[in-house]
C-alpha cells in the first residue's frame, strides 16, 4: 500500500518556516535558482566596489558613491522583486520571472523609499549600541513582503511590519542566527551548496511572512463573524 506524505503547513515558527520553506524550494527549485542568479547578478556591481581593497583615492571615493546609488536606484528593486518572486513560491501562485522587474514601471518610487527607510531606521539602531539595531532588524523583517504583496507605501509598510511582527521577534532573531550554519554549511558542501542554502533562506522568511499573515486574516475573519452573529430573541 503506497504512502502518501502530508505536505507541511505554514507555521509561524523557526521550525515551521524552514521546513515549509525547504518543501516549497524543492517545488519551484528551477524558478527560485534563476530568481536567485538574478538577484545575485544584479547585485554584484556594489558588492565588487564595496569589498574592494583600493585606496581611497578620489576616483574609488566616486566609485563608492556610484555603487550607493546603484544599490539605491537599481538593486533594490531587483531584490524587493525577488522576495515577491519567493512569496509566489510559497503560496504556490503562478508567476513570471519577469515579474521581478515590474518595479521599475508600478511601485518604483515606493521601494526605494521604503528601502531607504529601512535601511535609516535599521543602520540608527546600530549606531545605538548594536542591539536595537538587531530589534529593528528583527521586526522590519516584513517591509518588501508589504511593499511588493500589498502595495503599501514606505511609512505604512514600516508601521505594519512592526504590528505584523509582534510577538515572533524571537522567531525571527532565530531564524537569522540559523542563516550562520546553513551559510556554513552550503559551503563545506564544495561550495555549490551555498546555492541551495540562499535558496532555503529566502524562502523560509517569505515564509514566516505567508504565515503570520495567514494568522492574521483568519483572526480579522473570526473577529468578523462574531461581529455579524445574529443576536438572539429575548426568552430565548
Amino acid at each position: 500500500m503506497a504512502v502518501i506524505k502530508e505536505e507541511r503547513k505554514p507555521e509561524a515558527t523557526i521550525t515551521g518556516s524552514y521546513g515549509y520553506g525547504w518543501q516549497q524550494m524543492w517545488k519551484h527549485f528551477l524558478y527560485l535558482f534563476l530568481v536567485m542568479i538574478i538577484v545575485g547578478i544584479a547585485e554584484s556591481p556594489a558588492s565588487v566596489v564595496r569589498d574592494s581593497d583600493a585606496d581611497n583615492s578620489a576616483g574609488m571615493i566616486i566609485l563608492q558613491i556610484l555603487a550607493a546609488v546603484y544599490w539605491l536606484l537599481v538593486f533594490s528593486v531587483v531584490k524587493y522583486g525577488g522576495d515577491l518572486m519567493y512569496l509566489r513560491a510559497i503560496r504556490n501562485e503562478k508567476f513570471e520571472i519577469s515579474e521581478m522587474f515590474d518595479g521599475f514601471k508600478k511601485n518604483y518610487i515606493n521601494i526605494i523609499l521604503a528601502n531607504l527607510l529601512t535601511f535609516a531606521i535599521i543602520g540608527l539602531g546600530f549606531v545605538l549600541l548594536i542591539v536595537p539595531g538587531i530589534i529593528l532588524a528583527c521586526r522590519l523583517a516584513f517591509v518588501s513582503y508589504l511593499v511588493m504583496d500589498k502595495n503599501m507605501e514606505p511609512v505604512a509598510a514600516v508601521e505594519k511590519s512592526w504590528e505584523m511582527t509582534k510577538g515572533h521577534g524571537w522567531q525571527i532573531f532565530g531564524m537569522g542566527l540559523l542563516v550562520i550554519p546553513i551559510v556554513i554549511g552550503g559551503l563545506i558542501c564544495f561550495i555549490v551548496g551555498i546555492v541551495f542554502s540562499i535558496i532555503w533562506i529566502s524562502t523560509a522568511f517569505a515564509s514566516m511572512y505567508h504565515a503570520v499573515d495567514l494568522e492574521e486574516k483568519k483572526q480579522l475573519n473570526d473577529e468578523f463573524v462574531v461581529e455579524i452573529k445574529p443576536t438572539p430573541p429575548e426568552g430565548q
